[in-house]
């Protein structure tokens, strides 16, 4: 047996003390690291040889202002500090715009002061006009459906009004301007935060911003912008590489984190199981599981494992899935508001919501719709409470942030028409939304929080969500950004080089049986893209390339009749979103800004390889068909990419290697057969004219 000097026994007892004792009290915890502080008026505290913000200019570190403290207990603090008035305005998200920055950058006037009353100034913050495009926000009480939530494009005042009356700090930013515009504009918004009494900074968020889309809607995406272009969702869905998809998201961060955008209203989780509907561009495709994993990558590369400093949080949409809307109706109209499930199949719809969730997105977005035919209630899902609390909060266990889609209070409240605003607000606050977009003045939800409608624990509950996020993406520390190095980063070379590459890669090579591809050298070729507006004369030729710069080794020819073969790239432009009517939805070319006549005279010309743009999964058997098959000696499929991208393929310099992310119906009789929420694979033998996954390759 082992004697123990009871001298050694008690050295060791002591040991083992000051090592509970250090392990609890954090002194073996990773070394502290002095952050970053970004600051325009507050002072520098200095405590114990450590700096912070004095955010409430009161002289002293208050809790909220030590980023040594978790995010929670820094919440708690700031929420006991804050008033009603301010918990109000903080729960309200809407459009912001920079009237006059074009102007102002030739003018090299840019990041002039802010004019306090909210009015416009000489390119800073001032009001936008009504229905200048700035974006969707609210409307006047009693209004509904779209018209009415696009009636009022200002909000009713100016930046420095949303801030200094409304106590607003979240901001939607629609414009397009450029990095150093767009990154001066974000600091002086901070700055104008910053010199408030408690110095909450704000977030600004956007739409897509990097994905090429010939039918992006107002408050839906920016489409191609001053960011690197990258090919659409369904476009970056089909280059069936999870690797890129990450390096996609984590350029685009880079690039949104430059110009001061921090949070995104994307991606979208919706399936493709509708084929009519106007936002499947929007998708990564029919297939759950394989949106499940896309959406999972894109959360990763802007957001990280964890939101940081680095993140751009996004707001995964639209929950819980707006893509099997009635007879591929969209719920931004009354015709469109039923969310219907034939199939049986609302839960395949969750499958990409519970992947968003475990990677961690930082906010989900309800549709306008209202779900028909199931257990919940039918009412508008930003106003149901099974759906929102009982399923997304405690089944799914999801513990970020419920922000409202824009608009369901006035716009678009299906299911509740009947409600006063004030009843609706305390409908959407009980079911679990915490942030209301397309509203800035928060007078009602005052009323109803004086007036006992709705519990004040509602309130707290969600400021302290909203706050959460911005401690932990260190924006109490330092929201401001470089505006020289914001011209360097977006779009520079290297992202551009990755960019150009996804572009290729998104290409479907979906037949090729005589082997006409990739061209043989010294083709002369009739290169034509058809793409038609609703004022444009459909007969007219499209835009014909001609130029070649010594880049490919063929011949670009003016006419048909002097090629060896026509290559023909459509464009269907089918209804934009806001332009529904209500009138049933056809997905076939002619219906979709096509002239079928004029494309058939057209291919029986010359052997033609036919190229798809794809933002629906279109019927195009007006022109490939049993009859005129013959005609095309291979067929691509396109989603968003450029002229380059394409040669590169048809000419062989790049070999194609995408696959389809959705099913196409082979005729009308298939779309209107189908089922809402089934995907085009399980629609069974016979509806497809192209399959999901399809594609091929040279090698």
């Amino acid at each position: 047996m082992e004697i123990i000097n009871p001298r050694i026994n008690v050295l060791r007892l002591t040991f083992l003390s000051f090592l509970m004792v250090t392990v609890a009290t954090g002194l073996f915890a990773q070394k502290l690291v002095q952050p970053v502080l970004g600051h325009r008026s507050v002072s520098i505290l200095k405590v114990d040889n450590l700096e912070f913000k004095d955010l409430n200019k009161n002289g002293k570190l208050d809790k909220y202002e030590d980023w040594r403290l978790s995010a929670e207990e820094r919440s708690a603090d700031l929420l006991s500090k804050m008033s009603v008035e301010e918990k109000a305005g903080f729960m309200l998200i809407n459009t912001v715009s920079m009237i006059g920055a074009k102007k102002a950058e030739a003018e090299g006037l840019v990041a002039s002061d802010f004019n306090e009353t909210g009015g416009q100034t000489r390119g800073g913050f001032g009001e936008a006009p009504a229905n200048s495009g700035a974006g969707r926000t609210q409307t006047t009480t009693g209004a509904t459906g779209v018209a009415g939530v696009l009636a009022n494009m200002s909000g009713g005042g100016g930046v420095t009004k949303f801030v200094k009356e409304y106590n607003n700090r979240h901001f939607i930013y629609r414009m397009n301007e450029s990095p150093k515009n767009t990154a001066e504009w974000a600091n002086k918004l901070q700055a104008l935060c910053e010199s408030q009494p408690l110095g909450i900074p704000a977030i600004v968020a956007s739409n897509p911003r990097n994905n090429i889309t010939v039918n992006a809607s107002l408050g839906t995406s920016a489409g191609a912008s001053i960011f690197s272009a990258w090919p659409g969702e369904l476009g970056l869905s089909a280059m069936r590489d999870l690797k890129l998809t990450r390096e996609f998201a984590d350029i685009a961060r880079q690039e949104w984190l430059a110009v001061g955008l921090r949070k995104g209203y994307m991606y979208m989780a919706d399936l493709a199981t509708e084929p009519r509907w106007s936002r499947v561009n929007g998708t990564f495709g029919e297939d759950a599981e394989w949106v499940a994993k896309m959406i999972t990558e894109v959360i990763y590369g802007f957001q990280g494992e964890k939101l940081s400093a680095s993140s751009v949080a996004l707001t995964t949409k639209h929950f819980p899935g707006g893509g099997s809307g009635e007879d591929g109706q969209d719920s931004h109209f009354e015709w469109g508001k039923k969310e219907i499930y034939p199939g049986g199949m609302f839960e395949n719809n969750l499958i990409p919501f519970r992947a968003a969730i475990k990677a961690g997105t930082s906010s989900m977005m309800p549709y306008y719709s209202l779900p028909s035919g199931t257990k919940y209630e039918e009412v508008g899902f930003a106003f149901n409470k099974g759906a929102i609390t009982d399923l997304l909060r405690n089944e799914m266990g999801f513990k970020g942030i419920i922000n409202s889609d824009t608009g369901p209070l006035t716009g678009m409240p299906w299911g509740v028409e009947n409600l006063t605003k004030q009843e609706r607000y305390k409908k959407a606050i009980e079911a679990g939304v915490n942030l209301f977009s397309g509203e800035s003045d928060p007078a009602m939800l005052l009323e109803i929080i004086s007036n006992g409608m709705v519990d004040m624990s509602y309130i707290d509950n969600s400021v302290i969500r909203l706050l959460n996020e911005k401690f932990e993406m260190g924006l109490f520390e330092n929201p401001y950004v470089d505006e020289n190095a914001a011209e360097k980063i977006v779009n520079n070379a290297k992202f551009k080089e990755r960019a150009d590459l996804a572009l290729r890669k998104s290409i479907v090579l979906l037949e090729n049986d005589t082997k006409t591809l990739p061209v043989q050298a010294k083709t002369k070729i009739y290169f034509e893209t058809y793409s038609k507006g609703t004022k444009d004369k459909l007969s007219d030729p499209g835009i014909v390339y001609t130029e070649n710069g010594n880049k490919y080794p063929v011949t670009f020819v003016n006419t048909p009749e002097e090629a060896d073969v026509v290559l023909l790239w459509l464009v269907p432009t089918g209804n934009s979103l806001f332009a529904s009517t209500g009138a049933p939805v056809s997905i076939s070319l002619s219906k979709c800004s096509v002239d079928v006549d004029y494309v058939n005279k057209l291919t029986v010309k010359k052997p033609t390889i036919l190229v798809v743009n794809y933002t629906n999964p279109w019927v195009i058997d007006e022109i490939y068909n049993n009859q005129t098959k013959g005609n095309f000696k291979a067929v691509l499929a396109t989603f968003g990419t450029t002229q380059d991208a394409l040669l590169d393929v048809v000419t062989g310099k790049f070999n194609p290697s995408g696959k389809m992310p959705f099913s196409t119906p082979i005729s009308d009789e298939a779309v209107t057969n189908q089922k809402e929420d089934v995907p085009g694979y399980l629609e069974g033998k016979g509806y497809a004219l192209f399959n999901y996954n399809q594609g091929l390759s040279y090698k």
